[in-house]
């Protein structure tokens, strides 16, 4: 009953939006640029040697940037940022792809399913305090998702090549959970941070990848102690200290010029979601099966409205 409620709010903000234009994405709406990349998987223990990560092999792979509110503002104006990459060739996942999707924060702040629900009406209200503070009793206030919130919103950010993002939820990591991040290979290039123009992100991106490539870590942190490291509540860091993250694969985005008008629009048509996952990494949690619902509906609804066929990449 939840995710039918959040799915029908995503949907009339979608067509609602429709009508003053295009159908576009209920959340990540800005792209900075989709960039092609290898994800080259590294030599593992045998424990590890899972899903995609079985043999050290290299995928090609698309990347997304985007900022992660419904809207499209300036990048000087506090938010969430995305990176989502889309692996091809993978014959485990029924889409034949593996989707990671990331924000630079390494948890969520938003609980569970029913919890949701209050945060799409409150977007769609335009009213996101009343998410926090959703009565005058104090016992009602989520003081902890506005923590997250106002942390996610502070963080700076010049150039989206140069900085860390999280899972925030987990993942099976076969008959165990994950949760992943990437982290820039070396130290951020800080010839490329400008931030005078409104879509900055995306020209210090295009300057970087212009004068050279960006490299990531791509790292796996392993369930280690269930207690604290709850699956179904999403705003709970697993401790690195319990359980390191581990370099499972590199990625590499070779220099190129990707802030074209076409590539653009080629990569407004993307789709991604957490779903399109290889059977040894399908999503876990409440979360994640909201996140099903919501990402299908937002994506049939948009490439529906827009009269484009939705289809996923097989190449570049």
């Amino acid at each position: 009953m939840a995710i039918q409620q959040i799915v029908q709010i995503v949907e009339e903000n979608i067509r609602a939006e429709a009508k003053h234009g295009s159908a576009h994405r209920d959340v990540h709406f800005k792209a900075h640029g989709c960039v092609k990349a290898e994800f080259r998987v590294l030599p593992l223990p045998d424990a590890m040697q899972i899903g995609i990560f079985a043999e050290a092999r290299t995928y090609p792979a698309w990347v997304r940037y985007s900022n992660g509110s419904g809207k499209v503002q300036d990048d000087s104006i506090g938010d969430g940022r995305g990176m989502a990459i889309k692996l091809m060739g993978i014959e485990s996942s029924q889409s034949g792809t593996q989707d990671f999707v990331m924000i630079n924060h390494p948890v969520f702040f938003v609980r569970n399913a029913t919890d949701y629900i209050e945060f799409q009406k409150a977007v769609s209200q335009d009213a996101l305090s009343k998410f926090f503070f959703p009565s005058f009793n104090p016992l009602n206030f989520r003081l902890h998702e506005l923590a997250i919130a106002f942390a996610i919103r502070s963080r700076k950010v010049d150039n989206p090549l140069d900085i860390q993002y999280w899972s925030a939820t987990p993942y099976r990591f076969g008959d165990t959970a994950m949760k992943f991040s990437v982290r820039p290979c070396g130290k951020p290039i800080d010839a490329f941070v400008d931030t005078s123009s409104p879509n900055f992100l995306r020209e210090n991106m295009q300057k970087h990848l212009t004068n050279g490539d960006a490299c990531f870590d791509f790292m796996v942190q392993l369930r280690t102690h269930p207690l604290e490291m709850p699956i179904e509540d999403p705003t709970i860091e697993w401790s690195e200290k319990d359980s390191p993250f581990i370099p499972a694969a590199k990625i590499t985005i070779s220099s190129q010029a990707f802030n074209t008008p076409e590539q653009l629009k080629f990569c407004e048509d993307f789709s991604f979601t957490p779903w399109h996952a290889a059977l040894d990494h399908q999503p876990l949690g409440g979360i994640n099966r909201v996140r099903k619902a919501v990402y299908e509906t937002s994506s049939r609804i948009r490439h529906e409205l827009n009269g484009i066929e939705r289809r996923e990449p097989v190449g570049f």
